[in-house]
């Protein structure tokens, strides 16, 4: 699979570089604005950034950096969601320091990743906000690193301050993997990975040729969050409108309501977030909502289900939403974050695959009605990158309708992981057998797929495969079946996972009750039987336990996504047992 389209004009080696050119041509027009919502009924607070005021303010947190650290020192940003989590990004990068974006201490189930991230990263310098520096300050003691509360700085700080020149092949900043399946890593992005990636994706949506509007509520953070709303809107000049993720899981409203106060506008986000508007937003509160002018919407970070897609168009249908604005989309942290795409406007491509043949590593094609079918989305072709299917063992390239680990090659690919060279070698430097189906280095990122009809179709994680009896059964695919057996069980909040028995793999499946069912009314060992039974039918498979654990057990990565590998951890150390088992 191959896609290549022409650059973007102007062309720069960073994003500061852009930032200075949107600045000086054209000054006074919007760049960044945040959205706050201060109180729970608030219709938001808008602070907005010109593109003038923005290479004021990264000027003046470069040069407040660049007195602390020395180049290639690392400046971790612990700053809430906002303008001012922006600046000290882009200020970073411009100061030729690689950024570490992060979050401030706090955010709930992620105290020890965020310790984690910092110990590996040692930063010379953190940058936080006035509002959260006590509780910054805390986290840091006996760390050596310096704390900077970026809103304090003054604008006149770079006022007589010279930018260095910023090699593009340097590190910019460190993505830390989500750490769904392992450790987290801290993968280098450098400057000219993250440009060609914002290209990239301007490409695969169409926003290098329409004036769209980017408008998001992913943490920043994340990878999606970052090149979405940061660096592609700089990279193309713009305007980008972003809000908190608290904001939007407390009232999903606020985000539709964006999405139709900006014209063309462009978002992304994780499936479940589409099925939560679906069943949460008020016919009270769509009344006021117009969805007609949406470009297109992102889905990805977690697998795509062509059901929610429907569920979320025909929950707004009446407010105008155009049903081809869907868009599956395929990325990780390793390739700085897109790899593929479906382009906006265009049906959603739906697979209906043989499950007995898929467990063998052929995709072939079953009646969507058949039960035993499995039932995946395409996630559309790659963005100015190349993506082969291989054989994990013998590095062979598969054919189409094989299945295999997908691997990619493009200019978007990071460099490798920050003191990991072991691990760079095996992920960064996977060569093909056959040179000439795709010569060069190669990034494993240890997603199963496979391509039909020019569509890239991922079907599971390679780590995350249950093996029983000498037949592979997808983690996702078992979770499916599960949340669809018994209303009780709470939606894309559910881990199937395999553990050692004395006879061989045993499955477990660990999931939420729903928030609006109390665990008195529910009749669990109706469910439990409700769920092996469909399990059973539809898998072959017997699970060995089913463990109903209440709202907000079952631990996510830092992105949002349940961790299979957590969860299993904590089920073989005992964390469930007096949790409701069957």
């Amino acid at each position: 699979m191959d896609s290549r389209r022409p650059p973007l004009a102007p062309v720069f080696r960073s994003l500061p570089e852009y930032v200075r050119h949107w600045a000086e041509t054209t000054p006074d027009r919007r760049a960044f604005t945040f959205v706050d919502h201060p109180a729970p009924h608030s219709r938001g607070v808008h602070r907005t950034l010109t593109w003038r005021r923005l290479d004021l303010r990264m000027r003046a947190m470069a040069a407040r950096l660049a007195a602390e650290a020395e180049p290639g020192e690392r400046v971790a940003v612990l700053c809430p969601q906002g303008t001012d989590y922006i600046t000290a990004f882009l200020g970073a990068l411009a100061a030729g320091l690689v950024a570490v974006p992060l979050y401030p201490p706090g955010l709930p189930g992620q105290g020890d990743r965020l310790a984690a991230v910092l110990t590996d990263a040692r930063p010379a310098v953190v940058v936080t906000m006035g509002q959260v520096l006590a509780q910054v300050s805390e986290l840091c003691e006996g760390r050596g690193v310096k704390v900077v509360a970026g809103d304090h700085v003054p604008d006149a700080t770079g006022g007589d301050w010279q930018p260095p020149a910023l090699d593009a092949e340097a590190v910019a900043y460190l993505q830390y993997t989500s750490g769904s399946t392992r450790t987290p890593a801290g993968v280098e992005i450098t400057h000219a990975n993250v440009v060609a990636n914002a290209r990239q994706a301007l490409a695969a949506y169409g926003a290098d040729v329409h004036p769209v509007t980017c408008v998001g509520w992913l943490p920043l953070y994340h990878d999606m969050g970052l090149v979405l709303s940061v660096a592609a809107p700089v990279v193309r000049g713009l305007l980008s409108v972003l809000m908190d993720p608290v904001a939007f899981l407390h009232e999903p409203v606020r985000w539709l309501r964006l999405l139709a106060a900006h014209p063309r506008a462009l978002s992304a986000a994780p499936n479940f977030a589409y099925d939560y508007c679906a069943s949460t937003v008020t016919e009270a509160q769509k009344a006021d909502l117009r969805l007609d002018g949406v470009f297109a919407l992102i889905n990805g970070s977690e697998p795509v289900r062509a059901g929610t897609a429907d569920r979320f168009h025909a929950a707004f249908a009446g407010q105008g939403l155009p049903p081809q604005t869907h868009c599956p989309s395929y990325g990780l942290a390793e390739a700085t974050v897109f790899v593929s795409a479906a382009r906006p406007w265009q049906p959603l491509r739906r697979f209906a695959l043989d499950r007995d043949a898929l467990a063998t590593g052929k995709a072939l094609p079953a009646r969507p009605d058949d039960p035993r079918a499995v039932l995946l989305t395409g996630c559309g072709a790659p963005a100015g990158q190349r993506v082969r299917i291989a054989d994990p063992v013998s590095r062979e390239a598969l054919a189409e309708g094989e299945v295999g680990e997908i691997w990619v090659q493009g200019p978007n690919v990071g460099r490798g992981y920050r003191n990991q060279e072991p691990q760079t070698l095996r992920v960064f430097g996977a060569e093909l057998a056959d040179v000439a189906a795709g010569p060069g280095k190669w990034l494993r990122t240890g997603d199963l797929g496979t391509v039909l009809d020019g569509q890239l179709i991922v079907t599971g994680r390679l780590k995350d495969l249950i093996v029983v009896d000498g037949r592979n059964h997808y983690p996702q695919d078992v979770e499916a079946t599960a949340q669809d057996a018994h209303p009780a069980v709470r939606r894309d909040r559910l881990v199937a996972f395999g553990v050692p028995g004395s006879s061989g793999e045993r499955v477990i499946v660990v999931a939420e009750h729903a928030r609006a069912v109390p665990l008195a009314d529910i009749d669990v060992p109706a469910l439990v039987r409700t769920v092996r039974a469909a399990v059973s039918a539809r898998h072959g498979l017997r699970l060995s336990d089913v463990v109903l654990v209440p709202p907000g057990t079952v631990p996510r990565t830092s992105s949002g996504k349940v961790s299979r590998a957590l969860t299993r951890e904590r089920y073989l150390a005992g964390a469930y047992a007096a949790e409701v088992a069957g």
